[in-house]
């Protein structure tokens, strides 16, 4: 799919990820939608950066929790592009125990509904609002960004990172891409990048990181078969791939974990067996 010239839908720009995979696409020639709600020196930050590169970008505040306000957020799209062909649905928010700690402490009385309205409801907010506008083209595609912890749980190497509702939340994703997939079908394609441990998103440069100790910090790169976590970067140019060059790709989930949900598990060698 040639993207440039399209208008791509990009929430959490003004965090690492979200940055790279804005980044990537405007680099294509996409004009890009940013919609913002919290890290205010972030998001100046992410403006200012976009801006000094001469980006094509619409940056405003929205809840997306809100149908109100991702209704306001299409309409203004609309005003400002004509159409929308691009949806990278990267919204959640997780609470990593080894942070937070138990959802019973007074602290966490909000932990659970922010994890499930914010990475399931604002996900089904921004594709059920964002269809009519994509299908008004010939051709789209939407990307739902999914964590591992749909599959590990709070168990395990992991159990640090995964809160409980975060965690089913994310199963949960999988189930919207494919019936995503079949509603937007047949020009609007959508898949679904399933992410592990990526630095600045439970890996390096978070919060959770810094408080485990250096045998922790092993423990979860030893789980990945390739020794190290994901950068956004990697994470960015995975999304391009399923947008730009996956034509034939919707209603998938790939894994881009650096082997972290089969790191459990590993081959031992064949033993010499008993027969002469």
């Amino acid at each position: 799919m040639n993207i440039s010239g399209m208008t791509a839908l990009v929430p959490g720009a003004s965090r690492a990820i979200g940055r790279a995979i804005a980044n990537e696409l405007a680099k294509h020639q996409v004009n890009l939608v940013l919609p913002t709600f919290d890290w205010p020196e972030s998001i100046t930050e992410m403006e200012d950066e976009f801006t000094d590169k001469g980006y094509s970008f619409l940056s405003l505040p929205v809840d997306l929790r809100s149908k109100e306000a991702v209704q306001q957020l299409i309409a203004r799209t609309r005003e400002r592009f004509g159409g929308l062909q691009i949806l990278v649905n990267n919204i959640e928010r997780g609470g990593m125990p080894v942070v937070h700690g138990s959802y019973d402490l007074p602290h966490n009385h909000e932990q659970w509904d922010l994890e499930i309205t914010t990475t399931l409801k604002a996900k089904w907010l921004l594709f059920h609002h964002s269809l009519p506008l994509l299908q008004e083209s010939n051709e789209g595609a939407v990307v739902n960004i999914s964590s591992v912890a749909g599959i590990e749980g709070r168990s395990g190497a992991a159990a640090v990172f995964f809160n409980d509702a975060y965690s089913a939340a994310n199963r949960a994703i999988s189930s919207f891409t494919e019936t995503w997939a079949r509603e937007a079908s047949p020009f609007i394609r959508v898949n679904e990048l399933m992410l592990g441990l990526i630095r600045h998103r439970h890996g390096e440069n978070t919060r959770g990181w810094e408080t485990l100790s250096e045998e922790e910090k092993q423990q979860v790169t030893r789980k990945c078969l390739l020794q190290r976590t994901g950068t956004a970067e990697e994470v960015a140019k995975t999304v391009l791939f399923l947008i730009k060059d996956a034509d034939y790709m919707t209603g998938s989930v790939l894994k881009l974990d650096g082997g972290f949900t089969l790191g459990s598990s590993l081959v031992p060698s064949i033993p010499k067996g008993v027969l002469d």
